[in-house]
């Protein structure tokens, strides 16, 4: 990833705790025909290893998982919010006329040794988790076991599990730390006005990296 050092995030926390806050991202690995890359949700164990452990499922017919070489490094790429940033919002476009359009986003990438797994116990541990997860602000959450319990073996048939010990994770934080802190503002100002929602979520980033 390019990742200049105004850009670069590196506390350990925060980065695994992103990956938790997005939940969903893309599994790529290179296996015998190239390169694959699977969009799905994932979970990260941060007390397991150094960097913490990330874990998931795709689905048995996607031959990512067969055709990707057991223990060879995976990447997974997780998505913050996004939004463009016009010159029109900063103070320099006024003074000098020095400036170009950019975009403001949120990035992830984590780095390990993938193994992908099939033992039943596992996989319904790791969909228990990942439900749990997505249904934790449920007022009545639904739960693996409220399924006929045939069914739900039926369904871990269908899909193949896999880990990733964490060996590297990088982040990139583009919040406009480079400019003034006057066009901070007037970025600040025109994401607000404009109002969209992936705006207002890179205006509360924004807000929490001052």
């Amino acid at each position: 990833m390019y990742n200049p050092r105004w850009f670069k995030e590196e506390r350990l926390e925060v980065l695994q705790g992103e990956v938790e806050r997005i939940g969903f991202g893309t599994l790529v690995t290179n296996g015998k025909s190239g390169l694959y890359a699977t969009h799905i949700p994932m979970l990260i164990d941060p007390s397991k290893g150094k960097n913490g452990l990330l874990y998931g499922h795709i689905a048995r017919g996607n031959s990512q998982w067969r055709e990707t070489p057991a223990g060879s490094e995976a990447l997974a790429v997780f998505l913050g919010p996004d939004a463009y940033i016009t010159p029109r919002w900063y103070q320099e476009t006024k003074k000098t006329g020095k400036v170009v359009p950019t975009w403001n986003y949120i990035a992830i990438h984590v780095r390990g040794p993938i193994t992908f797994l099939q033992d039943e116990g596992r996989l319904r541990e790791m969909v228990t988790l990942l439900t749990r997860r997505q249904e934790s602000e449920a007022e009545n959450p639904w739960e693996v076991e409220s399924a006929p319990q045939d069914f739900i073996r039926g369904e871990l048939r269908s899909i193949v599990g896999f880990e990733m010990p964490i060996t590297k994770i990088e982040g990139k934080w583009k919040l406009s730390q480079n400019r003034s802190e006057e066009d901070r503002e007037g970025a600040k100002k025109g994401l607000k006005k404009r109002g969209r929602p992936k705006d207002l979520a890179v205006l509360e980033r924004m807000k929490e990296r001052s």
